[in-house]
């Protein structure tokens, strides 16, 4: 288990403000040495939507630019690509490149990725995912890089490296993931199979400016000002989790990574170099995490199946509508994987009952309308 992880210092998307910093944070890890001439390596960037680098939702070009400038100066072929909410085609993922910023990167000596193909993956050594689909031009590089963003997620509390390989599973596949595994313990193990099986060699975390609040999409820009990189990408996430001041227990990613001693159970287990203390912002918004509905359990009978129903009914959070900011354009019923939302006189219904807490709509809602709810016993405790 290699729990070293990196930071260095960058407080702006200057050109070389962002290569020093990268050339600073790898150093330290030999982040780079596995380069060989010829070599075809993938960087799986983290392109959720078509949104455009000051919002923060996505990797922002200055960083795969000066990575791209990395890997060509050992001779490598760099293809960068993702597979964001959508179909997974030419005519979706070329407006993503285009309102991403990502043609600079091309400009730069990068191949953007125009292979949509995809395969069925096996992995009998998954907790949870053994087979399942997964984007082809991964699987046909030498070495994969995971180049993510640190942000707020709705349903898993952070979104950094390991949730990251979500976009390895085919666009319009995804909603069915999340039915098909609603608990978030599962869900969460299939993040960490999808990861475990990819197998990236380097993580990288572009955290200039990151995002708080009602992220991953729609939340609000906030300076972090550093690059974080890892062998380890569960090493990469237990330490962004300290600086926007989330605990493992926060994140279920984490934990069932703590679960299967892929890595330490706090940062006391991990090897800096740089000081994560520097970088940490006690007040960063985050969102109510679902960690806390890991294990209510409190027996099978009658008594512990209902504290176990009503615990979860106040410790878990729910997609909410904010009235005055949706546009009635049903993008969250379309998306919803569980079915569990109708459009009603121009404005979506959600049938709890059927909820299953993915934050789906709340993601890929355009207008930022869909937040993250909490029961009112939990506002009132202030969790």
């Amino acid at each position: 288990m290699d729990n070293r992880v990196s930071l260095a210092a960058c407080g702006s998307y200057e050109e070389a403000e962002v290569e020093a910093a990268l050339r600073s944070v790898l150093d330290p890890i030999g982040g780079l040495d596995f380069v060989k001439p010829g070599m075809r390596v993938a960087v799986k960037l983290n392109l959720v939507s078509a949104m455009k680098p000051e919002t923060a939702a996505t990797v922002h070009p200055a960083v795969v630019c000066a990575l791209t400038k990395l890997l060509r100066e050992r001779g490598a072929e760099v293809v960068l690509g993702d597979s964001p909410g959508g179909l997974f085609n030419a005519a979706h993922l070329n407006r993503v490149y285009e309102v991403c910023g990502m043609r600079a990167a091309e400009a730069a000596g990068a191949e953007l990725n125009a292979d949509y193909s995809q395969i069925e993956a096996e992995f009998p050594e998954g907790a949870v995912a053994r087979q399942f689909s997964y984007t082809a031009w991964l699987s046909k590089a030498d070495a994969v890089i995971d180049l993510c963003k640190l942000k707020t997620h709705g349903m898993m509390g952070l979104t950094c490296a390991v949730k990251n390989f979500f976009g390895s599973i085919p666009g319009t596949q995804k909603p069915e993931y999340h039915y098909r595994y609603p608990k978030t313990a599962d869900f969460s193990n299939v993040l960490v199979d999808l990861y475990e099986y990819t197998k990236p060699v380097l993580c990288l975390c572009d955290a200039v400016i990151g995002m708080e609040g009602n992220g991953p999409t729609q939340g609000s820009p906030r300076p972090i000002g550093c690059l974080l990189a890892s062998k380890n990408g569960h090493a990469l996430d237990l330490t962004a989790a300290g600086l926007i001041g989330l605990s493992p227990d926060e994140v279920p990613t984490l934990q069932a990574a703590i679960r299967r001693g892929l890595v330490p159970d706090s940062e006391a287990g991990l090897r800096f170099f740089g000081d994560p203390g520097a970088f940490r912002v006690p007040d960063f918004r985050t969102v109510p995490s679902q960690a806390s509905v890991f294990f209510l359990a409190l027996g099978d009978g009658p008594l512990g199946k209902a504290a176990d129903r009503i615990g979860k009914r106040i410790l878990t959070p729910f997609p909410k509508l904010d009235p005055a900011s949706c546009v009635g354009c049903g993008k969250c019923a379309q998306i919803c994987p569980a079915k569990a939302i109708t459009m009603k006189d121009k404005h979506p219904h959600i049938a709890r009952n059927r909820c299953i807490h993915c934050f789906c709509c709340q993601e890929f809602c355009p207008k930022g309308a869909m937040r993250v709810g909490r029961h009112l016993l939990m506002r009132v405790l202030g969790k």
